[in-house]
Parts: structure tokens; C-alpha cells; sequence
């Protein structure tokens, strides 16, 4: 069933909580020695707040939820995937715990992610690795791969993630699911040492646009602690979605640009993106201009590295995962002119961007620019004669949209000739998440490939 369809029974006490939590339990013994994907479990505080508190007046109704382990739940060993913080048990929850949970989720897992949520394969020295279960040989991408793999298996209903370089969309993509990276300051966070200026944020994940919506109006807010976070949030997103308003005008692009894609990747996603024209609405190919990209990202990234993870190097650098090492000490060497010159870059970016989707509604993609690849290989090193310079450069396609600050998601839209599934990219305007969740419905009908998932691992 969908998290709304649980909701439903939620709400007329056709099930409780409990048996939901009983259901998850029973399928995570079922499937998860195979896949990896929620390692921390939590099932006796989730049966002790099902049983001590009345759900039925909350939006969510007492709906299960897996959580990613870059956040912190009271009384949960949280680790952040790192031996640093291996047996770590916080007693005070992130502030976005705290408003889902407020709003009827019970908490009941945590799901595995790369060190720190560094990179886009789910492995860690703690837990292992997450594998893909379409093929549970592949990986299942990063950083919210835990969430994408336990959705896609029928471990969960709902999911958070996680994003800065792609870190929501590309598992989904992986995974066959839909996972929304929202506008800059939709959902607060616990807002750290760069509270003024932060590229990563937190999202829903689910197996279905209609389900991302309903965990996304109970994520989204002001939230004093956090100064980014938006005063005026339109609430029912849900509606937009029910609602399948037709966009007018839509962009489709390969690459931005930016990065070298996969044939045979691109060309399931274009077919994907030309299923608009179906309905009367016109796809031409097109994209803002992304030059400078790699400088503003890597830069900018690098800044967050070592601002977050800088106090750990001098006394964890021996394991810490050599990736971390490296793009802390990138930070730390920055010059004052290639900062200057990165958010100089970003703006410029930026204002075209505005330009560009004052023509188009819409902006489509590939969301992944390969086929999920070998769990073994840490990264994706190359694809065709190009060779990235770096761990994360493989994932341009996702942090161009990352540093203009708009709304993306990825949505299954058709499967390679090996039966493993492509995820769409759909970016809209900044701030425009409920027409960006109404076309996604709309193509999500369209496609009628959904639902594909949960399966059993391959």
C-alpha cells in the first residue's frame, strides 16, 4: 500500500500504528540481510510512543518512518555513518525529528549512509555497504541510499534524505523512487556552523510523487533556530499534487552542459520528458548556462567540509575515509580570492537561471548520468573517454541545480536493457515545488510505470 492508503486506514482505525510497526519489523527480518539498508533499529521506543500517545489528531496519524543517519533522534545510537561517532547516543533530537514527529510519525529505523553523507555510494566502516536490490550486486548511489533501498524493498512507506550533490535524487534514481531535494530554506535544519549559507538540504522520500507531497507538508516550515528557513510556506502540496496542473512550457537537456551522460541513459529519459507532448505541452531542448559549475560546486562544497568536519581532522584523520581528508584540506587551502570568485560565479549562475525559467516551467534531465555500477567501486571514475577529477564530479547533473537553489526531483521513468531503473530529473523554479509535484503526478501517469516497487532483492 502507499503511505496515503496507510493514512487512510490510519484514520479510520482500520489498522494502528502498532500493527504497522509489526508489519515493517516482520519485512525488514524478511529482507534486509540482503540489502543492508537499516541497520539501527528502534522498535521498543516506536512501540512505547505508539502505545503512550493518541495519533489520531495528527496529520500523519502514527504512520511509520525511516530515518537517515545524518540525523539525530533522541535515545537512538546515531553515527552519521563515521567511527568518530560509532556509539553515539544522542538525548536531544534535530529540530526536524521533532516537527515530523510532532506531526504523527513514529520513528522506527535508522538508514544507512556513506561517512558524513560524503559521496554516492552507501558504504560505511560501520555498517558495510548498501546494496541495490534490483541487482544486489550494484550499488544503491548516495548518500540516502539506507532510505531509497528500504523504500524500493517495502521496508518503509516513507523515508527522509538527504542532499547537497545529488544526495536524495541519485539512490532514488538507483532505487526506482521518488526523492524531492526542495528550495533552500523550505524545510528548516539544525542550521550548524554555516548557518547563513548552506547548499545541503533535507527532503522526503517515498515510493510515489502523492507520498513525497504528504511527508513534505509535514516537513516544511519556519523554524526560529534556523535563519534560512522561509516565513511565508504554502502548506498542501498534497493538493497540488491531486490537482495535475498542466505546465505550459518544457525544457529538456542531456547534460547542462556539464558532464558527459550515458547514450542509452539520456535517451530513456528524453523519451520520458517527449510523454508531455502527449498531453499538449511542448518539450524543447534547452538549459541555463552552467559555465563555471565545477569551480562554484567544488569550491563551495569544499568551504562546507571543512566549516563542518574541520575541528575532527587533526584527531581523526587516521579514519576518517580518505575522500573527507581530502576535501576538508581542499577547504582549508581556499584563498580569499577563489571564495570571492566562487559566490561570485554562483550569483551570476543564479540570475540566469531566473531568466531561464521565466521562459520554462520546467527543467528535465537525466538524474543520473549511469546505470547503477558495481557495489565494489567507490565512485564512478569515467564515462567514455572523460575521466573526473575528483570522487563527486559525476554528479554535475544534480549539483548544477544544487547551487541555484531550486527545487528537483528524481522520478523513475523507465528501466535500461538490464531491467534496472532511470530516474527523470524535474527541476522547477526556485519556490515552485507545488507545480513542480503537479507535473510530476501528471508524468508519473503518463509513464505508468509506477508501482514497480517494493520488490524482493534480485
Amino acid at each position: 500500500m502507499s503511505a496515503r492508503e496507510i493514512r487512510s486506514l490510519l484514520a479510520k482505525k482500520s489498522v494502528s500504528p502498532q500493527e504497522l510497526l509489526t508489519a515493517a519489523n516482520n519485512r525488514i527480518n524478511e529482507v534486509d540481510s540482503h540489502v543492508n539498508a537499516l541497520p539501527t533499529l528502534c522498535f521498543e521506543r516506536a512501540y512505547s510512543l505508539a502505545k503512550k500517545l493518541d495519533y489520531s489528531e495528527t496529520p500523519l496519524k502514527g504512520i511509520p518512518i525511516a530515518i537517515k543517519d545524518l540525523m539525530a533522534v533522541s535515545g537512538v545510537r546515531t553515527t552519521w555513518g563515521s567511527r568518530v561517532y560509532e556509539n553515539h547516543v544522542p538525548t536531544k533530537s534535530d529540530l526536524l525529528i521533532d516537527r515530523i514527529e510532532s506531526n504523527g510519525a513514529i520513528i522506527y529505523a535508522k538508514s544507512n549512509t556513506p561517512e558524513f553523507g560524503a559521496g554516492a555510494n552507501t558504504f560505511n566502516d560501520i555498517f558495510g555497504t548498501t546494496l541495490n536490490p534490483w541487482n544486489t550486486s550494484l550499488s544503491a548511489a548516495g548518500s540516502s541510499g539506507g532510505s531509497a533501498v528500504a523504500l524500493a524493498t517495502g521496508m518503509a512507506w516513507l523515508a527522509t534524505g538527504s542532499d547537497l550533490g545529488g544526495s536524495l535524487r541519485n539512490p532514488a534514481s538507483f532505487c526506482g523512487v521518488v526523492g524531492l531535494r526542495p528550495t533552500i530554506g523550505r524545510i528548516p535544519a539544525d542550521p550548524g556552523p554555516l548557518a547563513f549559507d548552506r547548499m545541503s538540504v533535507d527532503g522526503p522520500m517515498a515510493r510515489n510523487i502523492g507520498d513525497v507531497a504528504m511527508l513534505f507538508d509535514n516537513m516544511v516550515g519556519r523554524h526560529d533556530r534556523d535563519p534560512i528557513s522561509h516565513f511565508d510556506v504554502p502548506k498542501d502540496f498534497e493538493l497540488a499534487v491531486d490537482a495535475k496542473v498542466k505546465p505550459k512550457r518544457i525544457a529538456f537537456s542531456r547534460d547542462f552542459g556539464v558532464t558527459p551522460v550515458d547514450e542509452k541513459i539520456a535517451n530513456i529519459c528524453k523519451f520520458a520528458a517527449e510523454k508531455f507532448c502527449e498531453i499538449g505541452v511542448p518539450v524543447e531542448e534547452a538549459h541555463p548556462d552552467f559555465s563555471g559549475l565545477q569551480h562554484v560546486f567544488q569550491t563551495l562544497r569544499a568551504i562546507s567540509f571543512a566549516a563542518n568536519l574541520g575541528p575532527l581532522l587533526n584527531k581523526y584523520r587516521k579514519i576518517l575515509k580518505p575522500e573527507i581528508v581530502w576535501n576538508i584540506e581542499k577547504g582549508l587551502k581556499l584563498t580569499s580570492e577563489e571564495i570571492v570568485s566562487a559566490m561570485a560565479e554562483r550569483s551570476r549562475i543564479y540570475a540566469g537561471a531566473v531568466d531561464f525559467f521565466n521562459k520554462y516551467d520546467l527543467l528535465l534531465s537525466p538524474a543520473t548520468i549511469v546505470a547503477p555500477y558495481p557495489a565494489s567501486t567507490r565512485y564512478v571514475e569515467s564515462v567514455g573517454e572523460h575521466t573526473f577529477s575528483n570522487y563527486i564530479e559525476w554528479c554535475s547533473i544534480a549539483y548544477a541545480i544544487t547551487i541555484i537553489g531550486a527545487p528537483a526531483l528524481s522520478i523513475p521513468c523507465g528501466f535500461t536493457d538490464t531491467k534496472l531503473p532511470v530516474g527523470l530529473q524535474m527541476v522547477g523554479k526556485p519556490g515552485g515545488e507545488a507545480a513542480l509535484l503537479g507535473a510530476a503526478a501528471l508524468l508519473e501517469e503518463s509513464l505508468e510505470i509506477l508501482p514497480s516497487v517494493p520488490i524482493d532483492p534480485k
